[in-house]
């Protein structure tokens, strides 16, 4: 008689240990997400500021505020986030950077800098 397997079928979560690269790449996929759901607040802004003055204020208070102003930080460092990995995924199209200390190296570069900009900005603003 056969016992059944108790391995998973396919590879999960559970099964391997998060490395740079699968912990970049699902965050790619978040900070794109971020940036819809922030999208959405910049035309709301837009709609406020068409909307008269008392719209406008109500939504700059809403900005204002600490945690509209932690809203935007996030979604700041989301966007310079996604920028940098996305022009390190157009270095690997041209066919460069496939090896794995230059993959490591560029997943390094690309948090590094999208916390420099995200700063950068928020010194400058």
């Amino acid at each position: 008689m056969k016992t059944a397997n108790k391995r998973p079928l396919s590879p999960h979560l559970q099964v391997y240990k998060p490395q740079l690269t699968s912990v970049l790449s699902i965050l790619h996929r978040v900070t794109g997400a971020a940036l819809a759901v922030g999208t959405l607040l910049v035309v709301y802004w837009l709609a406020a500021i068409a909307g008269g003055e008392e719209s406008f204020n109500t939504a700059n208070a809403i900005f204002g505020s600490w945690f509209g102003r932690l809203m935007l930080f996030g979604w700041s460092w989301a966007l310079f986030y996604h920028l940098a990995n996305g022009i390190r995924h157009l270095v690997w199209d041209a066919g460069f950077g496939f090896e794995l200390p230059t993959v490591y190296l560029g997943g390094k570069i690309t948090v590094a800098a999208s916390f420099v900009l995200t700063i950068l900005l928020w010194l400058v603003a």
